[in-house]
């Protein structure tokens, strides 16, 4: 049995095709996956058919064999093949626990959005606490960050692990943050010591959300921020913990868990 989960992020689509390969009913993760850009000219339903559909084709699967379709992310209402959709907490809280069964404490930061979910030993979702109305906490910040430095994203993160400088920043929003970037930037402090402070800045305030549904047992980071190493050092940091587990490829965590959902609801 193939089931699908796909997650419509604010920048990109991921979809995660998972097969049942044992007498036990565990869901075994099929090793193909998509992960397509949003075109600003293509709408999230049509962003949705070509990625499903590049997932599908890599896999060797044809539509017909997929049982069920989940999604998740901000436009799960806009994929019109899905079967049925599924919170983004309850969806990255499934994918987490089952990459790291011994996650409780569950980060999420993706490009526009980040939060803090705990979950039980079976991954379902408990508490939340997000941002969802301001991007200061999530990766539209850091990579606006990153262009006011004339880096790229691969660049700042890189960058921001070569300081042990802390240094405080005030603004609460994007564009308020960037003047402060350029009053750091003429003040000559190095481009280096601005990218941990930006990075500081995010992982500040996404562990202020976390502590709101409190630290508790092992910290697993999924989303697109978990590719920026300087991010998660300021974020182990910020939390104040020894380890912050990190799948190989968090962005598709949340995917992933909107599949084994499918999976479970057939059974």
């Amino acid at each position: 049995m193939i089931t699908a989960g796909i997650d419509m992020g604010s920048r990109s689509v991921k979809v995660v095709l998972l097969e049942e390969l044992d007498m036990e009913g565990k869901p075994q993760l099929v090793v193909k996956k998509a992960h397509l850009m949003l075109p600003g000219d293509l709408d999230a339903d049509q962003a949705a058919e070509q990625a499903y559909d590049a997932a599908l084709q890599a896999a060797g699967v044809a539509r017909g064999d997929v049982k069920s379709v989940f999604a998740t992310g901000a436009g799960r209402n806009q994929v019109a093949f899905a079967t049925e959709g599924v919170t983004e907490m309850t969806a990255g809280a499934r994918g987490a626990v089952y990459m790291y069964p011994q996650a409780r404490t569950v980060v999420d930061v993706g490009a526009e959005e980040g939060r803090g979910i705990k979950t039980d030993s079976d991954g379902k979702a408990i508490d939340f606490a997000g941002n969802e109305k301001c991007a200061a906490g999530a990766g539209s910040f850091a990579e606006a960050m990153s262009r006011a430095l004339q880096l790229s994203l691969k660049e700042f993160g890189e960058a921001s692990l070569r300081s042990d400088k802390s240094i405080p920043m005030n603004a609460q929003c994007t564009v308020f943050a960037e003047s402060e970037v350029v009053s750091l930037i003429h003040s000559s402090t190095p481009k280096e010591d601005i990218a941990k402070a930006v990075l500081d800045a995010v992982a500040s305030r996404v562990c202020a959300m976390v502590r709101r549904v409190g630290i508790e047992g092992n910290v697993v980071l999924i989303g697109g921020m978990g590719h920026n190493p300087g991010f998660v050092a300021s974020l182990k940091n910020a939390m104040e913990v020894d380890e912050v587990l990190l799948p190989e490829l968090p962005e598709f965590a949340s995917a992933l868990g909107c599949a084994l959902i499918a999976a479970e609801r057939l059974h």
